[in-house]
């Protein structure tokens, strides 16, 4: 009998989450992608037949915040 083990997820307050569709290394990578966009952003997945496929992030300014040299950094 074959024996699947499901990744969990232990949370701060000691409970444990059944990843059901991804796998760990693409929590930590979706984790990378949210700390990545900034004080604004979008950090979108894609999935393909059922997989998840791409990761697309897109980063956003606040128009009223802008100062020169702040896009290019």
């Amino acid at each position: 009998m074959d024996h699947i083990i499901k990744p969990q997820i232990i949370t701060s307050d000691g409970e444990t989450c059944e990843l059901k569709f991804m796998e760990l290394h693409q929590v930590s990578m979706v984790d990378e992608a949210l700390s990545s966009v900034g004080e604004y952003g979008e950090v979108r997945l894609i999935v393909e037949k059922g997989r998840l496929r791409f990761l697309v992030t897109q980063k956003s300014f606040d128009a009223f915040k802008w100062q020169p040299g702040l896009i290019s950094e």
